[in-house]
């Protein structure tokens, strides 16, 4: 049972200074003024709070006269706020776990004497970096920001762009001793109300202790446990502008404090060959583009599997085509060369995040064209399968999510193993299954992640497949 203000000033302070340990830590800071003849003293965080309004509000109490307070009434919390809290955004409190809590997120805490409540004032200023645009989601127009770890900056970008009422943010705090800021926003009357319900329901049903890796962690106690299906069920952004089309279009965004991208839900496999380049496009380029996202989607899972496939059955194919057949073997099974360059490129990918960057590029293009030219002319890979294996790595770039590209590349070597053991009935086999799962894969919502496909929805479709002019359909 937590522990509630009482009107004994000194009992006050002491229960704050044992929850928050002010002896034992050097940034938890307190101030203690006169203020007419009653003890005022203020908690906040040092690094984490508005030093200039602090100080403001301390300098506002010392300009008073005793004569100015005489008449006061001792207990009365709300109109010790109103009168000498010259904040817009304060509230009142006397649960100490809660007052505890405010202080560690940043917030100021003032108690005075013979007052049995506190009165918590946002001075936040968290530590940030600039609003520039991501690495990993640019476009060659249109503006050139994104979010950043703030989970208050991030809102008040969205809120720049859809100037409406009925933009809703929702906001929960998880975990146990994190106490992560979650914030749900959709656009009420657009969004699906039940879905809004059942995500928000499920988000407070969430028991960890914290969410220090972010969104990963908020996701694995959303997502039920499929530990055999790789497709992602979310997608993320890390562009304010991509975002409020979502939530124009219907869509629900979870966007959690300390992580500088929003997770964008119900998401299904159909919605990944959308790119924000295509909107600062005409309609018919942006068509085009999601098209030709789609087909290298196909050809990053398919290509070395059917390659493989056509040279184990070399005489179906017509002679002005068998110059893909192999003309010599090696000693490694073609398939075997396709499983090492797939390590080999995540290999690269691993060595790459931790080389400098003013040596990123040259590291990339060195190590592909050595190991790549090296491997062939020492007879250890045919020149096809690097071939094939560069052009499916470039490929997986068409599209900024990581987790459809491992997705993609888990069920490539399933198929390459499959079509190697068993040609074509493997290939077959192995096809109808990964079909299947995506199926039967579920989005977070609970809607088929083939949709609008399965179930179809002939509109909604058409507003994935064609970019229309003006603003989107809701889907």
């Amino acid at each position: 049972m937590s522990k509630t203000l009482t009107a004994d000033y000194n009992s006050n302070r002491a229960a704050l200074d044992s929850v928050l340990r002010v002896s034992e830590s050097f940034d938890v800071l307190t101030r203690e003024i006169l203020l007419g003849q009653k003890h005022v003293c203020v908690y906040f965080l040092d690094g984490l709070t508005k030093e200039v309004v602090a100080t403001s509000i301390l300098a506002f109490w010392l300009q008073k006269k005793p004569e100015d307070i005489a008449n006061f009434p001792a207990d009365d919390a709300r109109g010790f706020a109103e009168r000498f809290i010259p904040h817009a955004e304060s509230r009142l409190s006397d649960d100490v776990a809660v007052l505890s809590r405010a202080v560690l997120s940043g917030q100021a805490v003032c108690l005075a004497e013979g007052i049995p409540q506190a009165i918590v004032v946002d001075i936040r200023a968290y530590p940030e970096r600039g609003v520039t645009e991501p690495e990993n989601d640019k476009v060659l127009t249109g503006p050139h920001e994104g979010f950043v770890e703030s989970i208050l900056q991030n809102t008040a970008l969205l809120r720049r762009r859809i100037r409406d009422s009925q933009l809703t943010m929702r906001r929960l705090q998880i975990g146990e001793e994190s106490k992560t800021d979650v914030v749900v926003c959709f656009v009420s009357g657009t969004a699906e109300q039940d879905e809004v319900e059942r995500l928000c329901e499920r988000l407070k049903a969430i028991r960890t202790k914290s969410l220090t890796m972010g969104q990963q962690a908020l996701l694995e106690q959303l997502v039920p446990k499929q530990r055999w299906n790789p497709f992602p069920k979310v997608r993320y952004t890390e562009r304010p502008d991509a975002a409020a089309a979502s939530l124009l279009e219907g869509r629900i965004l979870i966007m959690t404090d300390n992580v500088p991208n929003v997770m964008i839900v119900p998401t299904g496999f159909l919605d990944f060959i959308q790119n924000t380049n295509d909107y600062y496009f005409p309609p018919i380029v942006g068509t085009y583009l999601r098209w030709v996202r789609l087909m290298l989607f196909a050809l990053t899972v398919l290509l070395p599997p059917v390659w493989l496939l056509i040279n184990q059955y070399p005489d179906i194919l017509p002679e002005p085509l068998r110059f893909v057949i192999l003309q010599k073997s090696l000693s490694l099974p073609v398939f075997v060369q396709f499983l090492i360059v797939e390590l080999l490129i995540d290999a690269l990918r691993l060595a790459s995040l931790n080389t400098p960057s003013s040596l990123g590029n040259a590291f990339a293009v060195v190590s592909a064209l050595v190991l790549g030219e090296s491997a062939v002319q020492a007879g250890w890979f045919h020149a096809e399968v690097v071939l094939y294996m560069a052009f499916v790595a470039i490929a997986n770039f068409a599209q900024p999510s990581f987790e459809l590209g491992y997705a993609f590349k888990l069920c490539r070597i399933f198929l390459l193993v499959a079509t190697a053991l068993g040609r074509v009935w493997g290939f077959t086999a192995a096809l109808l299954l990964e079909l299947l799962l995506l199926a039967f894969t579920k989005t977070v919502s609970g809607r088929s992640y083939l949709y609008p496909l399965a179930p179809f929805n002939g509109k909604a479709l058409s507003a994935l497949l064609f970019q229309h002019a003006g603003r989107r359909d809701k889907q």
